[in-house]
Order: structure tokens, then C-alpha cells, then sequence
């Protein structure tokens, strides 16, 4: 067979950084002054724009993903710059309301660590690759979003006792798979150290 006979190689598709999902992703970290404005803000009305800004910056997060796989849009910045987002939102809303006091300090500071412990370890692994999110990091996302989402709508005073601790158990459900996911991300970046030193030795 002739050179001219041979299959063309294909040539890879650049992916532009400043693509729509990735677009979506920076504008999710704009909502974020803007939502803790609005909760410190005294009318009850600005709780529920806070209320507003959380959902839809939280919605931003699902369609950037969606687009991001579907138009083939997937970036290294994007890898990281969405979760940075997500920790961005999260993170602040958690403080918010411990600073309110309608959540305790001691599982603000214990999510805090694990979402920025792994956003610290993913930039130092990064030269040997990067750590993706996982099914369980989507998981540990939604709860927390479901969780912070419960604490953000105005409980009225005729609210039944019982449906008052929905919150708390759902941030403890998240709580708990928030720790169980950060394990399994450390393992994640020591194996992708051990391939990539193994790489280099061979």
C-alpha cells in the first residue's frame, strides 16, 4: 500500500477554554458574593433571592456538565475550574448559615477541609494527570446542594417539629459521604503518582 493508499490520521479536536459550559462554570462563581449579599440582608424577602441565586447557580452546575459531554466540550480547565465552582458555592452557603447559627461550626469546618484538602491535592498531582470527578464526588455534591437548599427555605412557625430536622439529616447524609468520597479521592491520587512514577522508570 502507497503512502497516498493509507488512512488518513485523524487530527484532534481543539476544545476553545472559553466554550459555553465552561462559560456557564465562571458565571456559577459570580452568584456566589451575590448570594451571600442577599442572606445577609434583612427583609425575610432577600432569603428567598438568596434562596433564587443558590438554586439557579446549582442548575448552572448540572447544564455546564451536560453540555460539557454532549457538545464535546470537556477541558482540563474545565475539570478543575468546575469543582472549584461547586466548593465555591457550597463552602459559602455553608458559612453563611453557620454564621447565622442555623448550622453547627464543627460540620461547616469538616466539609471545608475535605472539599479544599482535595481541590490542594488535585493541583499537586496534576503534572501526572487529572483526577476527574467521580460518580461518588456527584453524589456527595447533590446532597450537599439538596441539604444546604432545605436550610435556605423559610420554615413558617406552624412547621411541624419533626419536619424541622429534614435539614440536619440531610447534611448529615451528606456529611457522611462528603468524608467517604475525599478518602477516595487520596486513593485515586496516590495510584495516579505510582502510575506515573512507574511510567517514568520504564
Amino acid at each position: 500500500m502507497s503512502p497516498q493508499d493509507s488512512p488518513a490520521t485523524p487530527v484532534p479536536r481543539h476544545v476553545p477554554v472559553w466554550n459555553i459550559a465552561n462559560i456557564l462554570t465562571m458565571s456559577r462563581l459570580v452568584m456566589v458574593p451575590l448570594f451571600v449579599v442577599f442572606m445577609f440582608l434583612e427583609p425575610p424577602g432577600w432569603r428567598l433571592a438568596a434562596l433564587g441565586v443558590f438554586v439557579l447557580a446549582a442548575i448552572t452546575d448540572r447544564i455546564d456538565g451536560e453540555l460539557a459531554r454532549r457538545r464535546n466540550l470537556v477541558t482540563d480547565f474545565g475539570k478543575v475550574a468546575d469543582p472549584i465552582a461547586d466548593k465555591a458555592l457550597t463552602g459559602a452557603a455553608l458559612v453563611v448559615l453557620s454564621m447565622l447559627g442555623e448550622l453547627w461550626w464543627w460540620v461547616t469546618i469538616a466539609i471545608l477541609v475535605r472539599e479544599w484538602g482535595i481541590t490542594l491535592l488535585r493541583f499537586a498531582v496534576i503534572r501526572y494527570g487529572v483526577i476527574p470527578a467521580s460518580r461518588g464526588g456527584k453524589l456527595k455534591t447533590v446532597l450537599q446542594i439538596v441539604a444546604i437548599t432545605a436550610y435556605l427555605i423559610p420554615m413558617p412557625a406552624w412547621m411541624p417539629v419533626p419536619l424541622l430536622y429534614v435539614p440536619h439529616a440531610l447534611m448529615g447524609a451528606a456529611l457522611v459521604v462528603t468524608v467517604w468520597t475525599g478518602v477516595d479521592y487520596v486513593v485515586q491520587a496516590m495510584r495516579l503518582r505510582r502510575a506515573a512514577r512507574r511510567d517514568a522508570e520504564s
